[in-house]
């Protein structure tokens, strides 16, 4: 549980310097570039998400269980993760609606996605995990805001409706994806136990 707890500290402080110490990011920005900042920012992220992964994969067997979902709460867990798909699709392409709306889809899509594994699992370890990101997702987007008002942030642009129906697609192909095969191979554990 402590390598666990160690990658979620590394890699969402990391991704929470510009908000909680943007001076840091400033600062090494203005004396070593933004290539260096960049750089140093993809090692530690890369550190803490290895960590996270080793560490939930020992967690998982360590930790007990916090509460046991019901059933239906992993049925809703699975729509969920249709959405967190199709949001996290359309954040990758040029602005349809969908991302115009939510402004940001990405931000969007981790929270649906932590929250629908809050859902449907109540072991130690995952609550850790995906509470951490959901918490992280929060306080990110309430900084974005703040950002967008300052003028600081830019909120996406519609480039075309096309991009909604490739984001939907997309989302779509890959949630059945991992619900065939993907999520059992990289995680361990099949979200639809068949038969």
């Amino acid at each position: 549980m402590a390598l666990l707890l160690l990658g979620i500290v590394i890699f969402l402080g990391m991704h929470l310097v510009r908000v909680v110490a943007p001076g840091i990011r400033a600062g090494v920005i203005e004396s070593r570039g933004k290539g260096t900042w960049m750089g140093l920012y993809a090692l530690v992220s890369l550190v803490g998400l290895c960590l996270i992964i080793y560490g939930f994969g020992q967690a998982r067997g360590e930790t007990g269980i916090l509460y046991n979902p019901p059933v239906f709460l992993r049925h809703i867990a699975l729509l969920l993760m249709l959405f967190a798909f199709v949001f996290l699709a359309a954040g990758f392409l040029p602005a349809g609606r969908i991302a115009v709306a939510v402004k940001h889809p990405q931000i969007l899509s981790i929270k649906i996605w932590a929250l629908a594994h809050l859902l449907a699992n109540g072991e130690t370890s995952s609550v850790l995990l995906f509470g951490s990101f959901l918490a992280w997702a929060v306080i990110l987007r309430i900084s974005l805001k703040r950002r967008e008002r300052a003028g600081e942030a830019v909120l996406p642009v519609f480039k075309s409706a096309g991009n909604d129906a490739l984001a939907i697609v997309l989302g779509l192909v890959v949630f059945v994806l991992f619900i065939w095969k993907l999520h059992d191979w990289l995680i361990g554990v099949a979200p639809v136990v068949m038969g």
